[in-house]
């Protein structure tokens, strides 16, 4: 668990799926980018997910967005950059979503973010634990850390 000045907060992965719903400030989960600069988490990125954010950013928005979150990401000092130790491989249905969960896992991550169904596989496993956390139930997970 991190620290901003006497504060726990949470370290939290986030699918690309929420990331892109959380640019709208019209959406409900503009309050996951609210709580981001408010520094209440730590958003934990790798490297290969930070190429799927520019990649999926500058599809639905444009580069000049996708560039702008990068300004954010890498200049915000409530995000950490790691790289997962070990592929664990268990989202069989879509790979590509194996590398948010083996973030997750490798860091020790309070929560996943994601909209995805692929990740509910981890709710039926014992080993490796991961606590796999929808958008609409951010709020409540947030709460409970101040």
């Amino acid at each position: 668990m991190n620290m901003v000045g006497d504060q726990k907060i949470p370290k939290v992965v986030i699918d690309t799926n929420v990331l892109i719903t959380t640019i709208n400030r019209k959406n409900p989960e503009f309050e996951i980018y609210k709580s981001f600069e408010n520094k209440l988490f730590e958003w934990v990125v790798s490297t290969e997910i930070l190429a799927e954010y520019d990649e999926k950013l500058s599809d639905f928005y444009s580069k000049t967005t996708s560039n702008l979150v990068f300004d954010i990401l890498c200049t915000a000092t409530n995000v950490s950059f790691a790289e997962p130790f070990f592929r664990w491989g268990i989202i069989h249905e879509d790979l590509d979503d194996n590398k948010f969960s083996d973030l997750a896992i490798s860091v020790s991550a309070d929560a996943l973010i994601t909209f995805d169904q692929h990740f509910q596989v981890f709710k039926d496993l014992s080993f490796p634990q991961l606590n796999i956390l929808h958008p609409r139930d951010f709020s409540a997970f947030i709460s409970r850390w101040q």
